[in-house]
This record gives structure tokens, sequence and C-alpha cells, in this order.
């Protein structure tokens, strides 16, 4: 299959280029009219495809749920939006539900299903602080645990790529140096650390910031704490929740500018609810209420539980409303999380080599066409 585009995302800029895709994998990049071609976009821009690392669900599924028709649902459905690729997301429960959770997703994978690629776990808690545990259980929240994250990696078959945790409640750091020495990447979140615990953490390991603003000591002038930390520490990878509701677009901004075009995540911590009507619903065992914002918030309550978001909504909101370049906004559902979770050789990228991982926008962030491996995911009308 060749498709054609007069504006193809290439080194950083727009150019008119065909690419070839064989197997799932793009085998040439050629110049614009050079070959007949399958696919003719005319001037709708080609990029990467989308990369989210923090989704618990949509579409009335939940991580936690471990129903192999669900998972596939969530598959298929968020190719709806541009993502390619992603990690199912667990929230903080029992060893049991959380065990089930892992054996699911690795079910899932190993029957191939068609849709975005899963790329892994990432697997929010239990080891998290009390004192910041936003909409997480706190029942289950357990102290930080080498032996019984094996038991939970076993169980995953190695799945679990990114793990949110509190590393300064993990005793001595030893969970935190585990993971990192076995290809498990730690983003400190839900966490309570100040500015020089958060570095320790850095220094032992971690690698990432879990939605950054929202699960954390906050930011003061005296006390950067975990906040400062995310706009100091720049070559360390800052997720954010681009909807407008988690974070200000002065702040989003603040953070996406401070970190530069190469370290910052958007992604849309989307829950069981999206795609879901104003409700109650239910989330880890606790209810929850999804405002007319669309976003989710603890029943009675004022605390954000998480999003409806999706990764299209996204892009658009951090160019259009945070005013940051294209660049920083594409790169970070594409390149950046590509890079941190170690698949940059294969993902974020339209290059020879790479996967047929596409996505064919409108300039109204419309998403016309998704590739997932060169497979076309949307249906003609």
């Amino acid at each position: 299959m060749i498709l054609q585009s007069q504006r193809v995302w290439i080194a950083s800029q727009f150019m008119p280029a065909q690419i070839e895709v064989e197997d799932g994998k793009i085998v040439r990049v050629y110049q614009y009219g050079t070959k007949d071609v399958d696919v003719d976009v005319d001037y709708q821009r080609i990029v990467p495809g989308f990369i989210d690392i923090h989704v618990h669900g949509a579409f009335g599924f939940d991580t936690n749920d471990a129903t192999e028709e669900g998972m596939n649902k969530l598959i298929s459905g968020i190719t709806q939006e541009g993502v390619t690729a992603f990690l199912p997301t667990t929230v903080t429960q029992s060893e049991e539900v959380l065990t089930n959770a892992l054996k699911n997703v690795v079910k899932v994978v190993k029957s191939q299903p068609r849709g975005a690629e899963v790329l892994g776990v990432h697997f929010e808690g239990p080891y998290l602080n009390m004192d910041f545990k936003g909409a997480q259980p706190p029942e289950y929240i357990a102290k930080a645990s080498v032996e019984q994250f094996k038991r939970y990696q076993q169980a995953a078959q190695g799945m679990i790529k990114l793990m949110t945790m509190a590393t300064e409640m993990d005793e001595n750091h030893e969970l935190t140096r585990y993971c990192a020495q076995n290809g498990v990447v730690v983003s400190m979140g839900h966490s309570g650390a100040s500015y020089d615990e958060a570095l320790m953490g850095v220094a032992n390991g971690a690698k990432s910031m879990t939605h950054v603003f929202n699960g954390m000591s906050r930011f003061g002038h005296r006390e950067p704490n975990l906040v400062g930390a995310a706009l100091r520490a720049r070559d360390v990878y800052g997720e954010i929740i681009a909807d407008g509701n988690h974070v200000h677009w002065a702040a989003v901004n603040a953070l996406m500018m401070s970190k530069g075009k190469d370290h910052n995540i958007m992604i849309t911590d989307a829950l069981c609810v999206k795609g879901s009507k104003p409700g109650i619903y239910s989330l880890g065992g606790h209810e929850i209420r999804v405002a007319d914002n669309g976003s989710a918030y603890l029943v009675d309550k004022d605390t954000l539980a998480g999003s409806t978001l999706s990764v299209i909504a996204g892009l658009k909101n951090l160019v259009e409303k945070a005013e940051v370049p294209f660049e920083f906004a594409i790169n970070s559902i594409t390149s950046n999380p590509a890079r941190l979770l170690r698949v940059d050789d294969r993902k974020g990228r339209i290059a020879a080599g790479y996967d047929g991982d596409l996505v064919v926008l409108s300039d109204d962030y419309q998403v016309v066409q998704t590739y997932c491996r060169g497979v076309a995911m949307i249906e003609s009308n």
C-alpha cells in the first residue's frame, strides 16, 4: 500500500511525500508523485499514530474489570480517535483484582486482536501516598514491596512497563531501583514528595511524573515540591491531562514550554465512562459522577477521578487552547511516549523501518483514518 499527502509529518515538519507500507511496516518513503498510489489524501495531514500511556478504559470497560470482551472493545474503539498503541491502566485495588486484571491483558494480547497495540500495562498504584490518593481507593493503598510487585509482574508475564508510585514512601527506594533495573519505568505520582525527595526519586531510577499538577504536592516559591521538580527537572518526562478541567491552560503551557519538545507526554487518564452521558457510575468500588464538563468526580466531592477525554481532542486543545507549538503537541503523543517506553525504534515516527501506524487528520482535527500497522481502522461511509 502506498499513501500520499501534500503534508506528511517528517523530521519535525510537514512535507509532500509518499509512504509505502508492507506487512505492517513502513518500507520506503518517496518524494511526492513518485509512484502510483493506493490512497491520496491530498492536503490532509498524515502524522504518526498516537500513543496513550495512561488510559483506564472507555465504552463501559475498566482495565480492572478483567473481561476479554471489554478489553477487545477498548483496543478496537480507541483507534477512532487516532490511537494506534496504548497502555491499559489499572486502579489501586486488592491483589486478587489486580492479578486478574493483569492476566486478562495477557490473555487478550496473546489472541492478537485487531486494533491498537497493547504495549504493556501502566500499573497505577497501589504504592501511593495516602494524603495524595485522589480518587484511588484508600483501603487498598499498600506499602511498597518488591516481593509483592514480583508476583504482579509474574501474573503479567512481564507486561507491566510503567508504574505510578510515591517514591518518597518507598523505603530506601528499593522498589524504585528494582523496577528501574528490570525494565519497568517508574513514574512519580499520587505523591507528597518534597523537591529534594523528588530529586532522590529521580536519582534512584524514576523517569517520569504522573498527571503533573494532579495528585501531587503543589508548587510554592519557597517549597517547590513535586510540581516544582516537574518544572525544573527538564529531562524527566511529565504527563499532562489536556482537558481544561484538570489543569488550567496557562499551567499546561508553562509545563510544556519548560520541558521542551522532547519530555512532555499528553494523556487522557480516560475512565470506563468515556463515551457515557453525565450521571453516576462505579469506579474501583467507589461511585463517581460524570459532570457536564466531561470530567469525573467522586460523588459528593470535588475530587477529580479521571477524564472522558479523547486523544485527538487533547491534541487540538494543546495547540488551540494551551497554545503550544504543534511540534510540542504532536511529540507528546508520538515520539515522546515511544522513547519513554523504549519502543522508539519502531513507534512514534514516520520513517522506513517503523511500524505502519499512521493517522490522517483534517485541518479541524477530525480523525479521517487510522492505520494500525498498515490496516485501516475506520470504515468508509
